[in-house]
């Protein structure tokens, strides 16, 4: 992987508003191609996809979540992160178990296996957009936020249901 030289972002603003565009067009790409090799790279090391692994980090981080609480940590549906839990418990890096307090209730924990493979697992865990964006602070964060919804007012159809679902490339 090449590191980004840091003077780029001079040359930004001696640009015209077309090669902004074409500018802003070749970010997209490289962020999105650049999550996408990271993603398959994690996979071949470790064995999971990358959004299996952002669940183990946050297992780790927190034992004894429930699946609504890590759907909600991983910004997905509950049920695309139960059929990402169903993978790891096959494997054996997850266990579920009922709260004693209410049985109702299935809480998720990291197993030794699991513990083990996420402290090998190459970093970040939770992926390189999550890590980038928690690099942000919160005034570019708004910049951001801003202008990616101006980008998706500016497209004709959009899914709103997509934003709960994580990148393709991920899974």
């Amino acid at each position: 992987m090449v590191k980004k030289p840091k003077e780029k972002k001079d040359q930004d603003i001696q640009k015209s508003a077309g090669d902004i565009r074409l500018d802003v067009l070749k970010k997209l790409r490289v962020i999105i191609r650049t999550a996408q090799q990271h993603s398959l790279w994690i996979e071949k090391q470790c064995g999971v996809n990358g959004a299996q692994l952002w669940l183990m980090q946050e297992l780790y981080e927190s034992a004894g979540l429930r699946v609504g609480e890590l759907a909600q940590r991983l910004a997905i549906h509950q049920t695309t992160t139960s059929n990402l839990l169903d993978g790891l418990t096959k494997r054996a890096y997850v266990e579920k178990s009922r709260d004693p307090q209410d049985l109702r209730v299935v809480r998720i924990s990291l197993t030794e296996a699991g513990t083990a493979l996420l402290m090998r697992a190459p970093r970040p865990a939770r992926g390189l957009l999550p890590e980038a964006l928690r690099q942000l602070d919160d005034d570019q964060m708004q910049c951001l936020s801003t202008g990616l919804q101006s980008l998706i007012d500016g497209i004709e159809t959009v899914d709103e249901a997509f934003e709960m679902l994580p990148l393709p490339f991920t899974m």
